[in-house]
């Protein structure tokens, strides 16, 4: 009886290079391999090391996360579509913070490129049974979402922190700012953007109006289910910050040439999935503290170092020589 064989090529979860060997197994017997370019190892299920469910399913939880599935769909669709066991609800939670937070500092490190004028608003929603207020900023030529800040507050002080967060993922200031007629909006564009046109919108049948912002806080109404469905200010605010990067940089947009907002904002992110957030080298807490030494306190304990061993010497008793 003739026997078939099948060919699978492995490629690195890292770099995607196919140069890759094996590299022993792990304690679970799984086949670990290591990449020849990079050099980083993985195990044969896809998992990076150190994890043990492959980053395109975790990406793929995070996803659905940001498309207003519960954490217990979304765990019966991963079970479903990918043949694991079913993942616990504190398992997805602690995937959906993990990488939210990851994307959301990996972002402000690329400013978009935004034009003269920004649109800003605010709309109430419930987060756990609590009425809050959802602030928003975007730039109206490219529709990238510059801030989007839960306040349990309607006053100047919510509407100065929306407008400095906006201003962290901006590589340049707005010529105009519109809003409505709220008057916080007046007070806190001058402690930020002091040079910018303040324009009031007259409603939306004016010839002055404020629909870019009423068609994003239309967008933002329909995540508003999920947000009733979390416990808190924190968790509200980090799912509304996962959603921007989900709109900004995973979703085609009209407005945007039917492309994504950052395409045309000229960011350039370092990922074009929530798998490839997840894809980011672990990185232990020795090696983020030694990254973290100037040179020059480096050279200064070496220095130590040396001095210490001189003095460990001359310390020494000097052994007799032998006749």
């Amino acid at each position: 009886m003739a026997e078939f064989t099948k060919t699978v090529t492995v490629n690195c979860p890292y770099c995607g290079d196919a140069s890759v060997v094996k590299f022993g197994r792990n304690v679970s017997g799984h086949q670990r391999y290591r990449c020849k370019p990079c050099g980083k190892t993985f195990l044969g299920t896809g998992a990076l090391h150190g994890r043990k469910v492959p980053s395109n399913v975790i990406g793929a939880a995070v996803q659905k996360f940001y498309r207003g599935m519960s954490y217990k769909s979304i765990a019966e669709q991963l079970a479903q579509d990918h043949d694991i066991p079913e993942p616990s609800k504190q398992t997805i939670y602690a995937w959906v913070k993990k990488y939210t937070d990851d994307a959301v500092k990996a972002m402000s490190e690329h400013p978009a490129e935004t034009g003269p004028e920004w649109v800003a608003d605010e709309m109430m929603v419930d987060v756990g049974g609590q009425k809050m207020w959802n602030w928003n900023v975007m730039d109206a030529k490219t529709r990238y979402i510059l801030a989007s800040y839960l306040s349990p507050r309607r006053d100047t002080n919510a509407a100065t922190r929306t407008l400095r967060k906006a201003a962290r993922f901006a590589a340049n200031p707005p010529e105009r700012i519109r809003t409505d007629k709220l008057g916080s909006y007046t007070e806190a564009i001058k402690r930020v953007f002091p040079d910018a046109k303040h324009i009031q919108s007259d409603g939306i049948t004016a010839k002055v109006n404020n629909n870019l912002s009423e068609r994003l806080q239309g967008t933002f109404r329909q995540r508003t289910k999920t947000l009733r469905g979390l416990d808190s200010r924190q968790t509200g605010q980090r799912y509304l910050d996962g959603w921007v990067v989900t709109y900004n940089l995973f979703r085609d947009h009209e407005g945007a040439d039917g492309k994504p907002p950052a395409v045309k904002a000229g960011v350039k992110p370092p990922f074009e999935e929530w798998a490839d957030v997840v894809r980011k080298p672990v990185v232990s807490a020795a090696t983020r503290i030694a990254a973290r030494r100037t040179p020059a306190k480096t050279r200064a304990k070496s220095q130590r170092g040396k001095a210490s061993a001189g003095r460990l010497a001359s310390a020494q008793p000097k052994r007799a020589k032998r006749r």
